[in-house]
């Protein structure tokens, strides 16, 4: 099992590329099940939930050519699209469960194994079953798998979330495309991601529009025409390297992304003494010696992202005095704190609030990780300790982040992978 050794610290400048969104080309390879025609798909990120996406659309009959750079694909669906979606592709990652829609939709049955993905939480299904349902899918649950099916078409309807959730916002978002009349969902998700996935369908001929912040108005359509389509940056990433120049007195020109996309994370860095400077793709970043305390809570989109939460507390262990973050999004979600510890990190959990005192000296360590964020999390202040520190289990960051450690030797960084 491959492993990081990080010896620090280390004096971080240069330029970073952001790759395409993992967050944001999921969801639109599970909707490329609706075409008949075929599809272009650019500006993929070569990363591991990728992969087992493009091996789920090949188990289920999708003829898939992948260009030689590995940053577009060509997708072309066969007439006789299998509609069974094994666990031991959906198992790893958490949006295995976005075929079940365009399956039901399109070929009126599905059945698809219960979702894997990090251990961050219950994240049940619910949502995504209860809404189908109500625009006249029937489905049951054996042995792990989800069995569903519609008579005819599925139905439009007025569907309201009961919570916000993005994978249940997208699953309906693909299923209804190409159902029967007009289906209005509320208390979407509004991430970037699944604007770039309306955005995707509308272009393919789909009729999609927002009638109000977190109200989507969705008239199906019968078919949906071949496209080129270029995937947004990733968000995540890109405020993992502002984290990074922040945290290490770094300077850092980060491209390839919206900085419009990320205005809160940016804003929060502001406070706490970072120098930004943006422009339309591009962002500028100086890190400060003196890192001020904040308090943040994690909220859905776009308030401060759950996503952002780990690198951030790596951030305010080295801030002057006490921070306080709250996690409201997923109860799993401080699983890197421990690890933290090892290096020197001084925080106490209570409930659902991590109490950071800063100022920490890190000194490096062997660390495990924990999920994909955590991991990421752990880089970062390895990053900034002193002496070596080794990191286990990185296929979690492999998930996710492409050519990590190829980008990190590029800005300064003294790494390593150890297979």
């Amino acid at each position: 099992m491959d492993k990081f050794v990080i010896n620090g610290p280390n004096k971080i400048k240069g330029l970073v590329n952001v790759s395409g969104s993992k967050n944001a080309a999921l969801p639109i390879l599970a909707a490329t099940l609706l075409f008949d025609k075929p599809v272009e798909i650019k500006n993929l990120p070569n990363v591991k939930d990728i992969e087992t996406m493009l091996n789920l659309l090949k188990s289920l009959g999708s003829k898939i050519i992948i260009s030689n750079d590995k940053k577009s694909v060509k997708i072309i669906n066969s007439k006789k699209i299998k509609t069974y979606a094994s666990y031991s592709l959906v198992k790893t990652m958490r949006a295995g469960i976005l075929v079940l829609g365009p399956l039901v939709s399109k070929y009126k049955k599905a059945t698809v194994s219960m979702p894997g993905g990090c251990n961050l939480g219950t994240r049940p299904i619910n949502f995504h079953l209860n809404a189908l349902k109500k625009m006249n899918m029937s489905y049951k649950i054996k042995k792990g798998y989800v069995h569903a099916f519609v008579k005819t078409k599925l139905n439009g309807k007025k569907i309201k979330f009961p919570k916000i959730s993005v994978g249940a916002t997208e699953n309906l978002i693909i299923a209804s495309t190409l159902s029967n009349g007009v289906t209005v969902l509320k208390n979407c998700a509004i991430e970037p991601e699944v604007k770039d996935l309306v955005n995707f369908l509308n272009l393919a001929g789909a009729n999609l529009n927002w009638i109000g912040k977190r109200t989507l108005q969705i008239k199906g359509v019968n078919n949906l025409k071949s496209i080129s389509y270029s995937i947004i940056g990733d968000r995540i990433e890109t405020g993992t390297w502002c984290v990074l120049a922040a945290l290490s007195e770094g300077k850092l020109k980060i491209k390839g992304f919206n900085p419009k996309l990320i205005q809160t994370e940016l804003n929060l860095l502001k406070k706490i003494g970072t120098k930004i400077k943006c422009n339309n793709h591009e962002i500028e970043i100086k890190g400060s010696k003196n890192i001020k305390n904040i308090n943040l809570t994690t909220k859905e989109y776009p308030s401060f992202p759950t996503d952002m939460q780990a690198q951030f507390m790596v951030l305010l262990c080295k801030a002057n005095g006490r921070s306080i973050i709250k996690e409201n999004i997923f109860e799993n979600r401080f699983m890197h704190v421990a690890e933290l510890r090892r290096l020197g990190a001084k925080i106490r959990i209570k409930d659902n609030k991590a109490i950071i005192e800063g100022n920490a000296k890190f000194e490096g360590a062997e660390l495990m990780s924990s999920d994909l964020r955590a991991s990421v999390a752990l880089v970062l202040a390895a990053i900034v300790s002193n002496g070596e520190s080794t990191i286990n289990r990185i296929y979690h960051l492999d998930r996710g982040y492409e050519k990590l450690e190829y980008k990190l030797k590029s800005i300064g960084v003294d790494i390593k992978r150890v297979s």
